[in-house]
């Protein structure tokens, strides 16, 4: 998440851009993580901290899987976000249904950066809960990326491109998504 953390810095200008890890994420020791609705309240306050030390700019939520739809979370308990991010929103849930219910309430736009061989998140089946959303959203999909946005080596030799230039033009939409729809804060 760094990296994208740098590109997006770059790509945007962004007077700041702030990432966190969630508390069973630092130490070194990965654990398992708890149910997204437990973390809602430690992402919730992080984001009053940067809102309130950037009073004024626009808030964009972003996430990673997990951190995406927390993400989501905290803007439908009211924190007032300008726009969401979710970078590989884990749609399916652990028996295979579509976790739509939250991403169905949200009413700021919304853009979905998903792999095209992400098994979290079948494009079929986000494109399903895309048409039943009350808010703007978009979808840039890294074309041979898994959940992670890992393209294989095979994938990027048919298509003569790179890990890298992918995640480049992946960066380069999210940019636009989030010139075009942050407001003030």
């Amino acid at each position: 998440m760094i990296r994208w953390k740098d590109m997006l810095t770059k790509e945007l200008n962004a007077a700041e851009v702030v990432t966190f890890d969630y508390p069973y994420m630092s130490g070194g020791k990965r654990r398992a993580p708890p149910k997204a609705d437990k973390l809602v309240d430690f992402h919730s306050n992080v984001v009053k901290e940067v809102a309130a030390k950037y009073p004024g700019h626009p808030l964009i939520l972003a996430g990673k899987s997990m951190g995406s739809r927390v993400s989501c979370m905290v803007a439908v308990n009211g924190i007032g976000a300008s726009a969401i991010v979710c970078l590989g929103y884990p749609l399916k849930g652990a028996n295979g249904a579509a976790r739509d219910e939250l991403l169905l309430q949200i009413d700021v736009p919304v853009m979905f950066v998903q792999g095209s061989k992400d098994g979290l998140c079948p494009l079929k089946k986000l494109e399903a809960v895309r048409k039943k959303m009350k808010c703007v959203n978009e979808l840039y999909v890294i074309d041979g990326g898994d959940h992670s946005f890992k393209i294989g080596k095979k994938h990027l030799q048919l298509t003569e491109s790179t890990q890298e230039e992918a995640e480049k033009l992946a960066v380069h939409a999210i940019a636009s998504f989030v010139s075009n729809h942050a407001k003030e804060g």
